[in-house]
């Protein structure tokens, strides 16, 4: 009986370290995410009005493109 709490405590441990670990990857993915998306915002925030707009045109036609490329 005492080994089987034994081992239910390691499992649960080792359980827990797992998801503490995933937990802080996914914390770090999303930091860089956001680091992304700020240096991208930043880059569009530096182009004049009519490249910004042809910029967003132009990757919303690329999207466009893609999603009906995948539905084919």
């Amino acid at each position: 009986m005492a080994l089987r709490r034994i081992i239910r405590a390691v499992l649960l441990t080792a359980a827990a370290m797992v998801l503490a670990a995933a937990a802080y990857q996914l914390r770090q993915k999303r930091q860089e995410d956001d680091t992304a998306v700020q240096d991208i915002e930043d880059q569009l925030d530096a182009l004049d009005p009519a490249q910004r707009a042809a910029v967003v045109a132009r990757l919303t036609s690329d999207e466009v493109k893609k999603a009906r490329s995948h539905r084919s």
